[in-house]
């Protein structure tokens, strides 16, 4: 049996070995004094790892009670754990951790060496963009991913192309028209009968500048497809997700929700009001009042929500509703998120990190109630962070949401 050297940042002493007890906590082995301690022997730190082994890795117990692991893709045993490379400095505030990726990650990247083969994933708006990359990147490290998209001919042909990259990928297609409270709930309806956990439901549809419109529910699209239908989702979702802790419910938002303060009797515009910019920055501002709400409500019971910017001028098809929009992306696509020119995949591959960061990070596990950006926490605007308007918005979508669905029958 080899004894292999750490993956750990901090180089260690000659004579010193890193491990892990059972429970993920991170220890220190001197073999020159056949001592161990909690705590580097050089920096101090305490560690403590967690999540699943990588694919292909089993572990056991040897007759003096060590453990040691088994790396059968590569026909070799260590006492080292693999995941130590993960390992966090533990913390008095469980909200802090260091940063492992930034704006030019990756979501592969994110997800290099994970096996998600036990996971259920939802994500809406994931035929194309952001999305798409987001569901391509978790089906290929083994995650169920249900792809609730409206144009279902856009759905199964990224169904069949993530299944072109792996044929083993376990990917669904199911109808969800966020701009609809009965396609929503007949969604829901139907995932449940399928029986089905949710360990990630990613809200990720976003419409952009679109012209002024009313939903068949009676509200402004931007408004009920960025929010109002994500927020049904979840709360229909709900009983699901806590059956499926620990669970996590990811929000795409936006940086453009900084600018925008809420008035509930505005949200959804009158077209004389109507402006695509902040009819878009005032949804986004729901997203991340919703997401602090979400986590209040839930976490107790097992289930984790936070918000996210996914990095600026990503390519997706989110700009291609307005020609302004398209021109100032065409302007400013080279110098934001990446300095280099990199292939549009790239760019999307970029922009979904901090989404499957947020939904997959050992680190975040059981920790809600956060804003990212580039894959690191950051505070939003003063007005985000609000618990008053939060509950207030809250309360506000049930109360609607329940005065339409009284006016018919679903």
């Amino acid at each position: 049996m080899d004894l292999f050297d750490s993956d750990s940042e901090e180089e260690l002493p000659a004579g010193w070995e890193e491990r892990s007890t059972a429970d993920g906590r991170v220890f220190y082995a001197n073999h020159q004094t056949q001592s161990t301690q909690w705590a580097h022997p050089v920096t101090g730190k305490r560690k403590r790892i967690a999540g699943e082994l990588p694919f292909g890795w089993t572990s056991g117990v040897d007759e003096k009670g060590l453990l040691f692991y088994i790396d059968h893709l590569n026909k070799r045993t260590t006492y080292t754990d693999p995941r130590l490379a993960f390992a966090v400095e533990e913390s008095g505030n469980p909200k802090e951790f260091n940063q492992r990726f930034d704006a030019y990650s990756t979501a592969r990247g994110v997800l290099q060496g994970r096996d998600l083969s036990d996971k259920y994933a939802i994500i809406t708006g994931a035929n194309s963009g952001i999305g798409f990359e987001t569901a391509l990147s978790l089906a290929l490290h083994g995650v169920h991913v249900v792809l609730a998209c409206r144009n279902l001919k856009k759905a199964n042909a990224a169904a069949a192309k993530i299944r072109a990259e792996l044929e083993a990928a376990k990917v669904d297609v199911m109808f969800l028209d966020l701009a609809s409270l009965r396609s929503i709930k007949q969604f829901a309806e139907n995932y449940i009968l399928r029986q089905w956990p949710v360990d990630m439901l990613i809200c990720n549809a976003a419409v952009f500048g679109v012209p002024w419109q009313l939903t068949e529910d009676g509200f402004e699209t931007t408004f009920q497809v960025n929010h109002l239908g994500h927020f049904y989702l979840i709360k229909l979702l709900e009983e699901t997700l806590i059956q499926s802790a620990p669970s996590r419910v990811v929000v795409v938002a936006s940086e453009s929700h900084s600018s925008n303060k809420l008035d509930l009797t505005t949200l959804s515009m009158k077209k004389s009001e109507y402006w695509p910019i902040l009819a878009y920055g005032r949804s986004k501002l729901c997203n991340v009042l919703m997401s602090y709400e979400t986590n209040r409500r839930l976490k107790d019971k097992g289930v984790t929500c936070v918000s996210l910017h996914p990095g600026n001028m990503i390519y997706t098809g989110i700009k291609n509703n307005w020609w302004l929009w398209r021109f100032l992306f065409f302007l400013v696509r080279p110098f934001t998120k990446s300095l280099v020119r990199l292939l549009i995949n790239e760019f999307l591959n970029q922009g979904a990190a901090t989404t499957v960061y947020c939904a997959t990070a050992r680190e975040l596990e059981g920790i809600g109630g956060l804003y990212f950006n580039s894959c690191c926490p950051c505070l939003p605007s003063e007005e985000a962070l609000s618990e008053e308007v939060a509950k207030a918005l809250w309360e506000y979508c049930d109360n609607i949401i329940e005065q339409r669905l009284s006016g018919y029958s679903l």
